[in-house]
């Protein structure tokens, strides 16, 4: 059979062709290059009234437009958009690359109305001789109408409309042909041209000649070259498989048509025609590839966290692609928090201490919030920003904030949970001059906790032994909550979570917002609870130490202030501050931070000029994560300075970092000298503002009975007491009719300040046995207090000193001399 040979369904569609050619060739010569009323034969008027009742009104929705997002001056941050765009009028457009675009699509655009009757017909009994589409059919006007069709389809998230749009079908043709038509009645060449050319995609990922401009050759569309602009009208018939990135070959062979296609218009002289086809791609192409909107910020990290932070907005958009949409293609214009002489200051300060690629290995990030707004100053971090891999001195991710926003998944944050136990403290019943009772730990000592040792929760549940050590070695015993607070005594806030409960201090925690860098609350487990061991943000802490500077006052974050689209406003949420801790408790807890300033791990790194201010250090158990966080009444600021890639598995220690040598790493050695630097800087030439004096009930307590516990155990009496808001722990034994073990007495008894410390005593002596008679005899005496050991005669050494009655047992009376049993009573 010959290959010319049609099949059935070629004929059903050369038939289909055949009708479609008379449809508009009767339309176009009856209803638009003369009256309908002058036209003859049926299927001329079928055509016609056809052509007719086809839509007539074609409205070009505006091209997708950058959004601007602005500093709190007004400086710009980045530009979000969703395509490679840049909108450029014609006159910008080098007046080469004009002509070349219309001579290889549409060379008699300027003279006909919309359609090329001649290329309609050509194409048609082309169509009818061959089965095939031939290209070149459409006028440049039609192509810019199929080509807005599709465009806003996909605005409009319709991928069927969009794929009508471009579908070969001949009803989609005829309609393309009224809307070039209607289009041309409205709109001149020049700005049909103009329309067309910023539309268009030209490859590669760039979309409108001015993009296309910039990523072949570096230049702007004004001053495309002749060979340069046949290099690009060429691509826009098969952008994607002519650009010349990636098809080199195939983009001279279609630049080379084009320049062939100009010659023979006359657009171009023979001398220009060969120099342009004699130009090869490695001299006129300079490729540079745009950047992500962030990388061309001045503020990466900034434009990183506000993109993520206003998708998140239901101001944008009720569902994630509606927002994402009002970002990048509404031209919306959002003004955020953002400081920009705060952040060059925090900037210069983290880098100061922790240069950007160190050899060391070490990252730093500080977040500045205001208290009471939860407004977001500035945050910075030791790296340049990349959205390439990872490497020393450069990331994409924000160690400052929590995942949700672009940030990591967090540091152990160490004793900067100290505060939280504090204020549960507060809470309580203790007050500032509270005393905890503290084991022994140091060096290589640790001390040892088991569920037992603390109130029955769910927290209390979460572990078999805990091992404990402190930084600083501590002998055991009594150590108020302000020494304890000023050396960072592990134990003694242990101890303090033996008084009001671990999932007490964790209730805080939740309550006051802190919680883990991927927002999940802070875990059960009571190393996390009361020494930080789980992976937060700086900007938790920061914001979490801002509700307690504020009297209690929790924020959201807030880094956007306004939002305006077309010169209108765009609605917001009001920010809304919840009072999550009393104000007094908050004014309390102030001064255990303000005393570790003044007297513990902060006394180094006191702001300038006596401000007063609030803060605690943090170092995890590894020395691994380091931290300083504190605050005044108007501004809070949390630094990290830590091993920001390793898992976990190098211990900061005999370090050089920034030519400064660091034997152990703490959060007062780098982290703290950070943060005084980005304090002072923010509040030069401020006000000085002074923390708010507590109630005296929380400064010194109240003067309260202190409850009966003789008789009860120790546990339960230690229950009691701190019931009654106490702190308790045993102190020795002493004589009593109480039976053995249980508690004889306290010091002081009758009435104390709340939170002081009572001192139990446990009953020495067994319950004094019965007589024959069933009467209780007398107990025994206790017997005097040896003050020297008596030497027996005849005896060469001395024996040696009585030892003190245990607690499990009676002690035995003094041995008289010569003697090996005490005489019996008389």
């Amino acid at each position: 059979m010959s290959s010319r040979t049609t099949s059935f369904g070629g004929v059903i569609s050369l038939l289909g062709a055949f009708l479609a050619s008379a449809l508009v060739l009767g339309l176009l010569a009856a209803g638009l290059v003369m009256p309908a009323v002058g036209a003859t034969g049926a299927l001329a008027r079928s055509g016609v009234d056809v052509f007719n009742d086809l839509p007539s009104e074609f409205k070009t929705d505006p091209l997708a437009q950058q959004s601007r997002i602005l500093a709190a001056d007004g400086t710009v941050i980045a530009t979000p958009q969703d395509q490679n765009r840049t909108i450029v009028p014609l006159k910008s457009i080098a007046p080469i690359m004009r002509v070349a675009q219309v001579d290889i699509e549409d060379h008699r655009f300027y003279d006909h109305g919309g359609v090329d009757l001649q290329g309609v017909v050509r194409a048609l009994v082309s169509n009818i001789r061959t089965g095939a589409t031939q290209s070149g059919a459409s006028s440049l006007t039609q192509q810019f109408v199929k080509i807005s069709l599709q465009y806003s389809a996909l605005s409009n998230g319709n991928k069927d409309a969009a794929a009508a749009a471009v579908r070969k079908d001949y009803m989609r043709k005829i309609k393309e042909l009224k809307y070039a038509i209607t289009l041309e009645k409205k709109m001149t060449k020049d700005q049909i041209l103009e329309g067309y050319m910023n539309l268009v995609y030209y490859g590669d990922r760039a979309y409108g000649v001015e993009a296309a401009s910039q990523h072949y050759f570096s230049i702007p569309a004004s001053k495309l070259s002749i060979s340069q602009a046949a290099l690009l009208a060429g691509l826009t018939q098969n952008p994607g498989t002519t650009d010349p990135v990636n098809n080199p070959k195939r983009a001279v062979e279609r630049r080379n048509v084009v320049l062939d296609r100009m010659h023979e218009l006359g657009s171009i002289t023979t001398k220009e025609w060969k120099a342009a086809k004699a130009r090869t791609l490695k001299k006129d192409m300079k490729v540079s590839y745009p950047k992500s909107t962030c990388l061309s910020s001045p503020y990466p990290y900034w434009c990183d966290f506000i993109i993520n932070y206003a998708l998140q907005m239901p101001a944008l958009g009720k569902t994630a692609e509606e927002r994402r949409r009002t970002l990048y293609e509404g031209g919306i214009t959002i003004t955020t928090t953002l400081d920009p002489r705060v952040q060059k200051l925090t900037q210069e300060a983290v880098v100061k201490q922790v240069p950007i690629g160190d050899k060391s290995k070490v990252g730093a990030a500080a977040y500045v919030t205001e208290p009471g707004t939860g407004k977001v100053l500035a945050f910075a971090q030791n790296t340049k920003y990349t959205v390439d891999k990872q490497k020393l001195g450069a990331t994409g991710i924000n160690w400052a904030l929590d995942k949700k926003y672009g940030g990591s998944g967090g540091f152990q944050f160490g004793s900067t949970a100290k505060a939280f136990a504090l204020v549960t403290a507060m809470e309580s019943g203790l007050n500032t001059k509270s005393s905890v009772d503290a084991k022994a730990a140091g060096g290589s000592s640790q001390a040892a906790y088991k569920p037992s040792d603390f109130p029955k929760d769910a927290c209390s549940k979460t572990f078999r032994d805990w091992r404990v050590y402190n930084d600083t070695s501590f002998k055991g015993g009594k150590m108020t909550l302000m020494e304890a607070t000023a050396l960072s005594t592990n134990t003694a806030f242990v101890g303090l979570a033996q008084q009001v409960g671990l999932c007490k201090i964790r209730d805080t925690m939740n309550r006051i917002g802190m919680h883990r860098a991927d927002g999940s609350p802070i875990p059960e487990f009571p190393a996390a609870i009361v020494l930080g061991g789980t992976e937060v943000s700086p900007q938790a802490i920061a914001n979490s130490y801002a509700t307690i500077a504020s009297d209690g006052k929790r924020c959201p974050v807030v880094a956007v202030t306004k939002i305006t689209k077309a010169g209108k406003d765009i609605a917001l949420p009001p920010n809304k501050c919840d009072q999550v801790i009393e104000p007094d408790v908050a004014r309390a807890t102030d001064k255990f931070l303000e005393y570790n300033m003044t007297d513990g791990s902060g006394r180094r790194n006191q702001l300038d000029s006596g401000r007063e201010s609030a803060g605690k250090t943090g170092t995890s158990n590894r020395n691994n994560e380091s931290w300083f966080a504190g605050y005044t009444p108007n501004l809070s600021v949390a630094v990290w300075v830590g091993t920001p890639d390793d898992g976990n598995k190098r211990n900061m220690v005999n370090l050089t970092i920034g030519g400064r040598f660091i034997p152990k790493m703490h959060g007062a050695a780098v982290a703290a000298p950070i943060w005084k630097a980005v304090m002072d800087g923010t509040l030069k030439g401020q006000p000085k503002e002074s923390f708010t004096e507590p109630s005296d009930k929380l400064l010194n307590g109240d003067n309260i009975d202190i409850p009966s516990v003789t008789g009860l155990t120790v546990s339960e009496a230690i229950a009691e007491l701190r019931g009654a808001g106490f702190s308790a722990g045993v102190g020795g034994t002493r004589p009593s009719s109480v039976p053995l073990g249980l508690v004889a007495g306290t010091s002081p008894s009758g009435k104390a300040k709340t939170g002081s410390y009572v001192t139990i005593y446990t009953s020495g002596y067994a319950a004094p046995p019965q007589n024959a008679n069933n009467n209780a005899t007398k107990p025994p005496v206790a017997p005097p207090a040896v003050t020297k050991t008596p030497k027996p005669p005849k005896a060469t050494k001395p024996p040696k000193p009585v030892k003190p009655p245990k607690v499990t047992k009676p002690p035995k009376p003094v041995k008289p001399p010569k003697t090996t049993r005490p005489p019996k009573k008389t």
